[in-house]
């Protein structure tokens, strides 16, 4: 497995800055609340939050998966932010307005920046709410010993299985699928099993991203120990249908493991789970860890929230 060498970029200025109009685009027709954007220094580069919600509280801090920014989160703004401040993070390594100045080679680097925006942003009890490389970077930010983290939210993340064939085949026919015209594409959605591809904001964004080299290590499968090392209250909501990871298999892993983790099979949902139940996966953020159910890692099962 190649080791990254060189920071993810765009290929040059002028991308860049096509990328960027689109993106402050995209921003405000999609975010429905106010928002403020911040950028944080941090070893590996400058990484843009942007906070939204009340002054005080818990944050939630959310991460996009790979390929993905902060305005893959959009949806969440407006039902998380009644109550929690929330924090949408473009990550370090992916396509957005954050900008990395050196190579991210291991787990603990990538946890390592974003220990350094916890710390930046002055959060100390924050539920971390990641999605597929997100929850990745969650888990390594937990693996690195670098708290300030109350809870995790790991939405059909990475890092739980090794990385099967049937994923680089999901994604090739997504990007395949989102250079179609408007109508064409959103039936494929359900071809492909990937409802992102009805995004229509977020496919103008990920077209126009096409000029991104994305340069991030590829995560290797947790061991036990490694499961058993996190110490927060954890919740992992899976995909039923997911193309990353047996959902199946990894529920039953994790009840032998971690039976104190919530663990939640979506039924309807693949591994596009963030915009096929939204309302959902918000919901569950919400509410745990409050209402979860010690000792019970058993799958459980939902109705789909589209």
């Amino acid at each position: 497995m190649r080791t990254p060498d060189r920071p993810s970029a765009f290929t040059g200025d002028s991308a860049r800055d096509k990328y960027f109009a689109v993106y402050d685009r995209v921003l405000g027709e999609l975010w429905p609340a106010p928002v403020d954007a911040v950028d944080v220094e941090t070893r590996a580069g400058t990484v843009r939050v942007h906070r939204a919600g009340p002054a005080e509280g818990d944050p939630v801090v959310l991460l996009s998966g790979a390929g993905g920014n902060a305005l893959a989160w959009y949806r969440y703004i407006e039902p998380l932010t009644r109550t929690r401040p929330v924090y949408a993070v473009d990550p370090l390594g992916e396509p957005g307005r954050s900008i990395q100045t050196r190579p991210l080679t291991t787990g603990a680097e990538i946890g390592g920046w974003l220990t350094d925006v916890l710390t930046a942003l002055g959060a100390e009890r924050a539920h971390v709410a990641g999605f597929s490389y997100g929850g990745w970077t969650a888990v390594q930010q937990q693996l690195g010993g670098g708290g300030r983290v109350a809870a995790l939210t790991l939405v059909d993340p990475g890092g739980f299985a090794p990385l099967p064939r049937r994923f680089i085949r999901w994604a090739l026919a997504g990007a395949i699928a989102s250079m179609l015209p408007r109508t064409l594409r959103h039936r494929m959605a359900g071809v492909v099993d990937n409802g992102v591809l009805r995004e229509d904001g977020l496919m103008r964004l990920m077209r126009v991203g096409w000029s991104f080299r994305r340069r991030l290590p590829i995560p290797p499968a947790y061991t036990d120990e490694q499961i058993r090392e996190l110490t927060v209250p954890v919740q992992v909501l899976l995909g039923a249908r997911s193309a990353l990871l047996d959902a199946q298999a990894v529920a039953a892993r994790l009840a032998g493991i971690v039976p104190s983790w919530r663990v939640e099979i979506v039924p309807g949902t693949g591994h596009g789970l963030p915009v096929e139940a939204p309302d959902l996966v918000a919901e569950r953020i919400l509410t745990f860890p409050g209402q979860a159910l010690p000792g019970t890692a058993t799958p459980e099962h939902s109705t789909n929230n589209r």
